[in-house]
């Protein structure tokens, strides 16, 4: 199952396990069980503190495997793959081994004792795709947390293996996380984001601890490129710098490939904004994540300092600012696009796609982002149609060559979708108008991927500071906003070419002059 090369990786891995393991395997005659079977031999020749064992117990889904601590004394470990964890997921039964085993998390005491502290018994179901970036944190998150809490159960189900639950859940996005047999959230969640939703109580701990921070010198809003960077420059001038973010990573986290960043030939999105996240620790940098802005105050008469209030209801204060709170997928805004997010309506094809093989889907949008998301689905699915507003597609001619060479799709321009359709739990078809006709057309489908581009977060920004027409903050070439002391950077301002590489710079150049204005003012 294993090439060499993964081999010897692994097995310097392994060498980590301190505690005996035991893998306790569910398997048929299916050609999927003979791959899992082969990988768990794999597995076991490569230590010899990992055992394999095969179950009886008929209630288990077929094929699966359970990771357990050997020693009986042990508090027992709950974590299941029900599916072979390979592509994106191999990196969680790594981590799933190394923890069983023994090996300490890299997560702060502080999280480590509310995960302990958790109380009822909680079993985790989470719907994963092997091709979704987002799905490994909430995986490697639960794990760990039945690693720690004994009480806590995590079973991870490959979508596409076991298609008949999929389909008895109406499971249409991955990740789909059932707790206790009941939906409890779809989409990338963090280790603190699920903690969170489990402990009522932290929200208000969290504020009354962020509402006695002291005064930044900056304080950065935003967590992506931009501000990452923001927060680096600053740092390394020795000034007291701050980040809160809705989500450290930004939009990164859900970018499947990078690769056009300069010295780094190809990464993934999770991968580089975990990159970004870990280079700000370096520093002495006060990372407050899970934090929404919600109104900026800038410095007056009655107040010195500038004054960001966040959702939670703390306030924090600096004397200077840089928003870098970046963008989001645009939507379409017709009838249905809200009604069936997550139920056919979806905005990341990498993550959802598996979920429609053999289907038929369409794509809304003529951009690379749109064009390149057909070329992907068409792979996957039986159909793809695609609609393009304007009377041509927007892609490179490279894009479009490819996507006109595929027989299963359906490329339609001057389109106009009116609305997204369902049968009240899930899309049943599309209907566009034809702008050169004006014929109204109905398209019988079974999913919906919008990729139109994006939208700045500068919605709680109105009325603070100047925003151009399309609501993106207007700046200088310093990065400085309308107001003094507040600066910006990224894809929320003005600045042209949305870019991960023009998002770094900007942000630096942000904090710097955020620092000149400081030693000047």
């Amino acid at each position: 199952m294993l090439d060499s090369t993964l081999k010897t990786q692994l097995a310097a891995y392994l060498e980590k396990v301190t505690q005996p393991i035991e893998l306790v395997a569910s398997l048929d005659d299916s050609e999927i069980a003979r791959d899992m079977r082969s990988l768990l031999d794999d597995i076991v020749s490569l230590s010899d503190k990992i055992t394999l064992k095969l179950s009886t117990d008929t209630s288990q889904r077929t094929p699966s495997f359970q990771i357990r601590r050997k020693n009986p004394q042990a508090e027992p470990v709950g974590i299941e793959f029900a599916g072979i964890p390979m592509g994106h997921e191999f990196t969680s039964l790594v981590l799933a081994l190394l923890q069983t085993g023994g090996h300490p998390p890299k997560v702060d005491a502080a999280v480590i004792e509310q995960i302990k502290q958790l109380d009822g018994d909680c079993l985790f179901e989470t719907y994963i795709s092997l091709t979704c970036q987002n799905c490994p944190e909430v995986v490697q998150s639960l794990n760990l947390m039945a690693v720690l809490n004994p009480r806590v159960r995590s079973v991870v189900i490959d979508g596409a293996l076991f298609q008949g639950e999929v389909a008895q859940r109406e499971i249409m996005a991955v990740p789909s996380i059932f707790l206790n047999g009941k939906l409890f959230d779809q989409g990338r969640l963090s280790l603190e984001e699920i903690l969170a939703k489990l402990d009522s109580g932290q929200e208000k701990r969290s504020a009354e601890k962020l509402d006695s921070k002291p005064v930044f010198d900056l304080l950065v809003v935003g967590g992506g490129p931009a501000g990452a960077a923001a927060a680096i420059y600053s740092a390394r001038k020795g000034i007291s710098t701050g980040v809160v973010a809705d989500r450290f990573g930004g939009q990164v986290l859900d970018t499947m490939s990078i690769e056009n960043f300069i010295s780094v030939t190809e990464t993934e999105g999770p991968k580089f904004a975990a990159a970004l996240e870990q280079h700000v620790k370096t520093y002495d940098v006060d990372i407050m994540n899970l934090q929404r802005a919600e109104q900026l105050i800038p410095a007056s008469a009655e107040s010195a300092f500038n004054q960001i209030r966040l959702a939670s209801g703390a306030t924090l204060k600096a004397k200077t600012i840089v928003l870098a709170t970046g963008a989001r997928w645009r939507e379409i805004n017709v009838p249905g696009e809200r009604e069936y997010r997550n139920h056919g309506v979806a905005y990341c094809p990498h993550c959802d796609g598996p979920l429609f093989k053999g289907k038929h889907v369409a794509v809304i949008g003529g951009g690379n982002s749109g064009v390149e998301a057909a070329i992907d689905l068409a792979g996957i699915v039986s159909h793809v149609t695609l609609l393009e507003f304007g009377a041509e597609l927007r892609a490179d001619e490279v894009l479009q060559r490819k996507l006109r060479s595929l027989a299963n799709v359906t490329v339609h321009t001057s389109a106009q979708t009116s609305t997204i359709n369902g049968d009240g739990k899930k899309v049943t078809s599309i209907t566009f108008k034809d702008l050169l006709t004006g014929v109204a057309n109905e398209v019988v489908l079974d999913g919906v991927f919008i990729q139109i581009g994006l939208v700045p977060n500068t919605e709680w920004l109105k009325g603070t500071l100047e925003l151009s027409r399309h609501g993106e903050i207007i700046v200088d070439a310093r990065g400085q906003t309308s107001v003094p002391g507040i600066f910006a950077a990224g894809d929320v301002t003005t600045v042209p070419f949305k870019q991960i590489v023009i998002a770094v710079g900007e942000g630096a150049k942000a904090a710097l002059a955020a620092f000149d204005y400081l030693i000047r003012s």
